[in-house]
């Protein structure tokens, strides 16, 4: 659709000390608004019934990396793909060896840093070269990426297209509290995905503390929770 814009901080028109801020600020933006669509995968999962073939958390990433490319201008969508890659590159230095995250449902943070890149770049190879490159993609693995890109979309095209065509709603119910930059973030991307397209039923969507820097889905509950403990994480690792 590339029709929403993401107001990101210029850096380069302010001080040196502001600027390492908005870097800052950009970094947790994306990677914030990265998980919370990922959690929307597996709510719509949920919700509409979806099959899944294959990982579930390895199809609600592809959502996410869907949504930001579906939803946002170009220039604010490889924004937050930098951003959100790196914020994978990142976990990644701080796991552990192979055979101590293999049992995990989540794919180690270094292959879902390279998915990331290759279905994003997938999305314009022409467009995105310079990402692939910045990324380190290799060149075994870009010669797939934009297969890889065709196969999740048509995989979750016609789901995003039948919710965009039942048109804006107020399915999503954002119930956390105010007052925090989590906050603003996800309480922004509820009202304008609400904008965008309606759910057959409501989803939930908090910002609250779970004792852990994390975020899920509460298919019991049809809820988001999105923990305040992510936010700090995200800053400690932001350099």
């Amino acid at each position: 659709m590339k029709i929403r814009s993401l107001v990101l901080a210029l850096a380069a028109l302010a001080p040196l000390h502001a600027q390492a801020d908005a870097i800052e600020d950009d970094f947790v933006s994306a990677n914030l608004i990265s998980v919370f669509y990922h959690e929307m995968g597996h709510a719509l999962i949920d919700i509409l019934r979806l099959p899944v073939f294959g990982q579930e958390e390895d199809a609600a990433d592809t959502a996410s990396i869907l949504f930001v490319h579906d939803t946002f201008n170009d220039e604010d969508a490889l924004s937050i793909a930098y951003d959100a890659a790196l914020g994978f590159a990142a976990a990644a230095e701080n796991e552990g060896s192979i055979d101590e995250t293999a049992w995990d449902v989540h794919g180690a943070s270094l292959q879902r840093f390279f998915n990331l890149v290759c279905i994003f770049y997938g999305g314009d190879v022409d467009g995105r070269d310079d990402f692939a490159e910045d990324m380190g993609l290799p060149a075994e693995r870009a010669v797939t990426c934009q297969e890889e890109f065709e196969l999740a979309d048509d995989s979750w095209g016609p789901v995003f297209d039948e919710l965009y065509e039942a048109g804006a709603g107020e399915s999503l119910k954002y119930t956390g509290p105010a007052g925090s930059f989590t906050h603003d973030i996800i309480a922004a991307e509820v009202d304008a995905i609400n904008g965008l397209m309606s759910l057959p039923e409501d989803l939930e969507i908090s910002v609250e503390p779970c004792g852990e820097a994390n975020a899920f889905y509460d298919p019991s509950l049809v809820k988001i929770t999105i923990c305040s403990e992510f936010e700090p994480y995200l800053r400690k690792i932001a350099p």
